[in-house]
């Protein structure tokens, strides 16, 4: 029987098997869509995640990031990360790498889709497998999720995220978090001459028109994208429990907050590490708490950050006051990485 079946093969998934992998279990993924899997994403690692990533044995070609810088037009706030470099890497660029490393440990990554799930005291079984566990990796708005009934009510204000890429030379090594009345946009260097733009707001609409609200941004672009609009949302998804039984959720499936501070990738490295040890200690019930325990710091600040932007008056004043209390600014980052 297989110890671990992932369903999805993105970061998380491939992370999963990886760690599976390396302890001396058998993994499968299951993924519907042949590689690389590309997706929004703001494309950039925290120093954490750079760090998870090499001590899984994966070094994918990217751009180092020294820090983060926050501009609204009128300030300026930036911060760098005291321990270590982060990564600004194109998500097909990670996702190939992770492929890479998984099938140099034998994790097999089949075709296919998890479409419904059973289990038992000895096992589960779904997409034509039996396994002693099943791994939910299969995002943002995870099918095997909603299939157990784990998915919470959302209210408030939904988020989305929108993302290209433009063929510029990164003018900085710090990720530029743009800040206007409706949203975000993200500048994230991903190579010598690309630098991906990820705009999030809470209003629907085009990539072009959310991105006009960012003139200073578009001068520095200076020229047509050279790929095309991807979306992610709504980004807000409460979980009832990261453990049904013998099924575990990892990554986006766990649970999401919101992009605003750019830590989804790292937890869910982090969180692929610490449900196989839960996994190889016998103790998979360990691992609602551990996950709880990694991803606090991100819900508290991030939750406090998000629920601030909600707020005309108080949005306002979040670059100037990072601007003016540059200590507070940059203990918030060197939390966060």
């Amino acid at each position: 029987m297989i110890d671990v079946l992932v369903a999805g093969g993105g970061p998380a998934g491939l992370a999963t098997a990886i760690h599976a992998a390396a302890a001396g279990m058998e993994a499968v993924v299951v993924e519907p869509r042949p590689g690389p899997v590309d997706k929004a994403c703001g494309e950039g690692l925290m120093p954490t995640g750079a760090a998870a990533l090499r001590s899984m044995g994966v070094e994918p070609d990217g751009w180092p990031l020294r820090g983060i810088r926050y501009l609204d037009g009128r300030h300026e706030a930036q911060a760098a990360f005291r321990d270590g470099r982060g990564l600004g890497v194109r998500r097909t660029t990670l996702h190939a790498a992770l492929s890479r490393r998984a099938a140099e440990l034998g994790v097999r990554v089949v075709p296919g889709k998890v479409t419904e799930v059973r289990q038992d005291s000895g096992g589960v079984e779904a997409a034509g497998f039996r396994a002693r566990w099943l791994v939910a990796a299969d995002g943002l708005h995870s099918p095997v999720r909603s299939m157990l009934g784990l998915d919470l009510p959302v209210r408030g204000q939904r988020r989305y995220g929108l993302r290209q890429h433009y063929p510029v030379a990164p003018w900085t090594d710090f990720v530029e978090v743009h800040w206007a009345p409706d949203g975000e946009a993200y500048v994230t260097p991903v190579a010598r001459d690309l630098v991906g733009v990820a705009v999030l707001t809470s209003r629907r609409g085009g990539y072009p028109e959310r991105l006009a609200a960012f003139p200073a941004l578009l001068d520095r672009l200076n020229g047509p994208p050279v790929t095309q609009v991807r979306g992610a949302g709504p980004l807000r998804q409460r979980v009832r429990a990261r453990v049904a039984g013998r099924v575990l959720l990892v990554g986006d499936a766990a649970g999401y907050v919101d992009a605003l501070t750019g830590e989804g990738v790292a937890l869910a490295l982090l969180s692929a590490g610490a449900l196989v040890r839960c996994l190889r200690a016998g103790a998979p019930q360990d691992y609602e708490t551990a996950w709880l325990r990694l991803s606090r710091r991100h819900r508290l600040l991030t939750g406090a950050l998000l629920s601030a932007r909600r707020n005309p008056a108080s949005a306002r004043l979040i670059v100037p006051a990072a601007h003016r209390l540059p200590a507070v600014f940059e203990a918030a980052v060197r939390a966060l990485a």
